[in-house]
């Protein structure tokens, strides 16, 4: 699976994307796109107060894998979902051992915050002029 995909670069700079900007953008239709998302759980829209799809950019560049996955690569659909959720586990994997890594910036950042406070501090108890 390729994750730094030409058309994900071509995207425009938008929050969301309504079902027919992201099936022209993926080049399939919009009904496709209605059953990859039966299909693969992680691709969820938001619906507006309209009931209209809204794809967040992040399911839009899940939707650009899937594609790729189904149209380039030649995945079955249960091949592709079984990928994903492996790239999945293992994205949240690296995200906990990057917080484990953090304690140590945490406390730095709690330094900081604290010389601030103390700053502030010395600056509110200064007799006004």
């Amino acid at each position: 699976m390729t994750t730094s995909s030409p058309d994900i670069e071509r995207l425009p700079d938008k929050k969301y994307f309504r079902i027919g900007e992201v099936s022209s953008l993926l080049g399939v239709d919009a009904h496709v796109l209605r059953y990859w998302e039966k299909e693969f759980k992680m691709v969820k829209p938001y619906r507006g107060k309209s009931k209209q799809r809204l794809y967040r950019r992040q399911d839009v560049q899940t939707l650009l894998n899937i594609r790729q996955l189904l149209h380039q690569e030649g995945y079955t659909i249960s091949g592709a979902r079984k990928l994903l959720a492996k790239k999945s586990i293992k994205s949240s994997k690296e995200k906990k051992i990057k917080v484990t890594h953090s304690p140590a910036i945490a406390d730095n950042r709690l330094q900081l915050i604290k010389s601030e406070l103390n700053f502030i501090l010395a600056q509110l108890n200064q007799p006004r002029k």
